[in-house]
């Protein structure tokens, strides 16, 4: 058991630095190959956020009633398919704004099944007494791979050449399909009870308060770091002047915020934690309007900007998945998880064009700033329910 969970991790988290180092080197490939404006980045951000409301419902009734590690494998080698031909069409001079939102599109529609596939595996794959430990390891990887695969991402289009920097994320998801293709386990059957109707998730999502608040509460955060994210990219680039390396040492400082928010996620409560930690990490984000200065300045004022920003968002992202699987039966893991995908970051397509219009419009500062303020309604939603005073896993209450 031990072996089959460390070579789940292995693959886990190979495939998420692939999936987020992707939605940094396709955006900065547009920006500084194709030159393209705040409006089009946005757009193309948003091709490959989009798949979240077409197909996280679907994947999630199809996830109780199939066998996980299939789908994590499929998944991983479609989007390393769709890589290599952008590379190929970047050595060939045909690469455009087309192709990358195709591509963007491709790759975000598998991660949707993926991530879907890869929080039932988990809980298929532990007992109920690991699934805290074994959440904290497997969120710890997606949350460090969430904030620091974009400065993998970055320093890979200023090292490399355009086509190099696309295939490394295929590199990454082809390690990731022989990591967990070779798990010596067998995978049960899904539980008999499970009938894959979408509705059931969505009702029982609906009902539970702590759910519906994590739910609401991603989706306040989600929608306006989605805007945040796409106005960010540009003005460390053109407001800044930063290259793709002090790009990806900038973002990569909240790499180890996430460990760090790992290691205490699995030390502390739930409620209080979740509503401190999210206000704080979302608080921190005010700051980046205010940036500005030589590279020499800039730089580690945003990389601590970044750090804290990891550490407290890596604290959230880990006790709420915890606090999901706690109270969601096993016959519907697969439904919860993608509701709440589906509800949390169905926003962000919108969030990512309104950001770029907003960037185009009214200038990258006031974007940040209207952004980042805009991400404190998630600890608010948080602090005003029922989860603010979740105590343990069992959901005792103060």
């Amino acid at each position: 058991m031990r072996s089959a969970f460390r070579r789940f991790w292995i693959g886990q988290t190979a495939s998420q630095l692939g999936e987020h180092s992707c939605l940094v080197i396709l955006p900065l490939i547009a920006v500084i190959s194709l030159d393209v404006g705040g409006a089009q980045l946005g757009a193309l951000r948003a091709a490959g956020q989009v798949p979240v409301l077409l197909v996280s419902l679907l994947a999630g009734a199809g996830m109780d009633r199939w066998r996980a590690r299939t789908v994590l494998v499929t998944t991983d080698l479609i989007r390393a398919a769709a890589l290599i031909a952008v590379a190929v069409a970047a050595l060939t001079g045909t690469l455009g704004l087309p192709m990358l939102a195709v591509a963007a599109f491709t790759v975000g529609t598998m991660s949707v099944f993926f991530d879907v596939a890869y929080h039932v595996y988990l809980v298929r794959l532990l007992p109920r007494d690991r699934l805290p430990g074994g959440t904290s390891a497997v969120e710890g990887s997606r949350s460090a791979a969430q904030i620091g695969g974009p400065a993998l991402g970055g320093t890979l289009v200023s090292l490399l050449s355009p086509p190099v920097a696309v295939l490394s994320g295929a590199v990454f998801f082809t390690l990731s399909a022989l990591a967990i293709g070779g798990i010596p386990w067998r995978e049960p059957a899904p539980p008999p009870t499970a009938r894959g109707r979408i509705r059931d998730g969505i009702r029982f999502v609906a009902r539970n308060p702590v759910l519906r608040t994590v739910a609401l509460a991603s989706a306040a955060f989600q929608f306006f770091l989605a805007g945040l994210m796409t106005a960010y990219l540009t003005f460390l680039t053109r407001e800044l002047h930063l290259d793709g390396t002090a790009v990806g040492l900038s973002l990569a400082a909240a790499g180890p915020g996430a460990l760090l928010g790992s290691l205490l996620a699995a030390r502390f409560g739930y409620g209080v934690v979740l509503v401190t930690a999210a206000a704080a990490g979302d608080g921190v984000m005010l700051f980046l309007p205010v940036v500005h200065g030589p590279p020499a300045v800039t730089v580690p004022l945003l990389m601590t900007i970044n750090f804290l920003f990891g550490t407290f968002g890596q604290l959230v992202n880990v006790t709420a998945t915890v606090v999901r699987q706690s109270v969601t039966p096993a016959g519907l893991q697969g439904r919860v998880a993608a509701t709440i995908t589906f509800a949390g970051l169905g926003p962000a397509p919108l969030g990512s064009v309104l950001g770029g219009l907003s960037a185009d419009h009214h200038g990258l500062r006031l974007t940040l700033l209207g952004t980042a303020a805009g991400m404190l309604l998630s600890p608010i939603l948080m602090a005003r329910s029922p989860l603010g005073r979740w105590t343990d896993v069992r959901g005792q209450d103060t």
